[in-house]
């Protein structure tokens, strides 16, 4: 069943307590699911404590673990795309793995790099 992947954007709006961020999650926690977000992603946007706002919306993800394949898909992506961003290309091969929808501050640089893919990606604004 596709799921739901933020990014680091969205990660940002429920810091800035993002009403339409914060309903979607409310919709999607709803349907009795766990939104991804990638390590690399957390990272990315974690910037010290306390980020309340954030570690609330966290508190209902499920945290994605890297792994040598998933690395090295990332790693490919980028090159394919020809980035550097390998966070925003974890989230796409988190994403088009599972079939997931991105909610994103970032659509035109990740539809670049499926694009590179040949992949689809389904994306929504955060």
């Amino acid at each position: 069943m596709p799921g739901f992947i933020y990014d680091t954007g969205a990660l940002i709006a429920a810091e800035r307590s993002d009403r339409l961020l914060w309903a979607l999650h409310q919709d999607v926690l709803g349907q009795g699911l766990a939104p991804t977000v990638p390590a690399a992603v957390l990272a990315q946007g974690w910037r010290g404590g306390p980020q309340p706002q954030m570690s609330r919306l966290l508190s209902g993800c499920r945290i994605e673990s890297p792994n040598e394949a998933r690395a090295r898909s990332a790693g490919t992506a980028c090159a394919l795309a020809g980035t550097s961003d390998v966070v925003d290309a974890a989230v796409v091969v988190g994403a088009s793995a599972r079939g997931d929808l991105v909610i994103t501050s970032d659509e035109r640089d990740l539809q670049r790099i499926a694009a590179a893919l040949g992949v689809t990606l389904s994306t929504q604004q955060a």
